[in-house]
């Protein structure tokens, strides 16, 4: 109860900043029934420094992944990209020539979001990066309500075998999980295998 008062002055706080009204809609209660996950690769993982490369996510809706309904967008970077990133995410600075402009991509992703719940993987990195570029440009942070896959991967691992060492590296989640690796790991494959994650896991209780 204190906590969920506690929540509501947050919330109440940060529509209050909101600079554009036209994405009050980020604060309207979500009827749609849907989730959407998501998943951003940077140029390393620093929020304060580092830049968003890309964002892929897809949505969930009765148990579902709706793949026709998924988001991509590749992000205009102000530097160069280091070659340890690029082992990562194996995005190269030719992949970004036509590349969105920093605003133009958060705007078109906070459309796709809407009010939705956001699930991910180490969400809160993701969620971090994003409100690096939404703060200055409307004001607020990400005000969806936030679910983090690998919490409740615990969770439901801790219960089973309380005194273990608990593996949350995504890949063995994913093995865990019996979920089929898609291979290349970029945002919108990222997005749709923590989708199938999540969905494992939920059905599962």
């Amino acid at each position: 109860m204190f906590f969920s008062f506690i929540n509501d002055l947050k919330a109440k706080a940060n529509r209050s900043k909101l600079n554009d009204k036209e994405y009050e809609f980020l604060f309207e209660e979500d009827t749609s029934g849907e989730y959407v996950v998501f998943d951003t690769e940077t140029t390393g993982l620093n929020p304060k420094k580092d830049e968003i490369l890309s964002i892929g996510a897809v949505k969930i809706k009765d148990n579902k992944i709706l793949t026709s309904q998924t988001f991509e967008v590749f992000i205009k970077n102000s530097g160069e990209i280091s070659s340890k990133s690029i082992e990562i995410h194996r995005i190269r600075p030719i992949d970004l020539e036509n590349a969105k402009t920093t605003e133009i991509a958060i705007r078109e992703f906070l459309n796709f979001i809407g009010s939705r719940p956001l699930i991910g993987y180490y969400l809160e990195f993701d969620v971090n990066m994003i409100n690096k570029y939404i703060k200055p440009m409307l004001g607020v942070t990400l005000p969806n309500k936030k679910i983090e896959v690998s919490e409740i991967y615990f969770d439901k691992t801790i219960s089973l075998i309380p005194q273990g060492n608990i593996d949350l590296r995504f890949d063995t989640i994913l093995k865990k999980c019996d979920v089929p690796d898609m291979g290349a790991h970029n945002a919108v494959n990222d997005a749709i295998m923590t989708a199938m994650i999540y969905l494992k896991l939920t059905k599962e209780k």
